[in-house]
């Protein structure tokens, strides 16, 4: 009786692991073999599992963060926290950094295009002027 109780729980965590693709794959194969399941599945999905709310955004934030578990020592724990943010900062004023950088290359480049253009506009002049 116990191994027919837990054998959802069991496809649930299995499911779970796999992320999100894994359910709507699930739920396309229910509607195949008999569309009540893949309904089911899709309520569940959007009710139960709160597929579309906050915990999928912050299960993708974890991921992001090479999926932080507590290792169990809070000193580590701490330590960990504070070196992804310290990375995500430095990141960030990188990123700043270089779009600085762009911004000071365009302008360099705009600069020279149009002191060209003056230049040439000027020497037309002076051909035109003297060619009179």
């Amino acid at each position: 009786m116990t191994a027919v109780a837990t054998w959802p729980g069991r496809a649930e965590s299995w499911l779970d692991e796999r992320g999100k693709g894994a359910w709507i794959a699930a739920m396309v194969l229910g509607f195949i073999v008999f569309w009540p399941i893949g309904l089911a599945i899709l309520a569940y999905m959007i009710w139960g599992k709160g597929m579309f709310g906050k915990s999928c955004a912050a299960r993708s934030r974890a991921t992001a963060y090479g999926n932080f578990r507590s290792s169990g020592n809070s000193a580590f724990d701490s330590y960990k926290s504070e070196t992804l943010k310290r990375l995500e900062d430095e990141q960030e004023a990188f990123a700043s950094f270089l779009e600085r950088l762009r911004a000071a290359k365009d302008k360099t480049e705009f600069d020279a295009f149009m002191d060209e253009r003056a230049r040439k506009r000027a020497e037309d002049q002076r051909q035109a002027t003297s060619g009179e």
